[in-house]
């Protein structure tokens, strides 16, 4: 989760600074609004993140749930060796 936000800030920082430079504004704004970019982009990326982490742990109890359902189903007879 950290890692997420630590991409989304260094993504959006990047992204703020270079839009912001790309329209001729002043450093000082340049470093205003990549600021603000980067805080908006990590908190953008640690909600997308959590439902992420989230619906593939919901895909992974339904995974073993259908696995537990068949397992009985398929039995294998036993073979005794004597």
């Amino acid at each position: 989760m950290k890692s997420l936000l630590l991409v989304g800030g260094v993504l959006g920082w990047g992204v703020g600074v270079a839009s912001s430079y790309s329209r001729g504004n002043a450093w000082p704004a340049c470093l205003w609004h990549g600021c603000l970019a980067a805080y908006l982009t990590a908190l953008l990326m640690r909600w997308w993140g959590r439902a992420w982490r989230k619906s593939l742990e919901q895909s992974l109890q339904e995974r073993e749930q259908a696995e537990t359902a068949i397992t009985p189903a398929v039995t294998t007879p036993k073979v005794s060796r004597t």
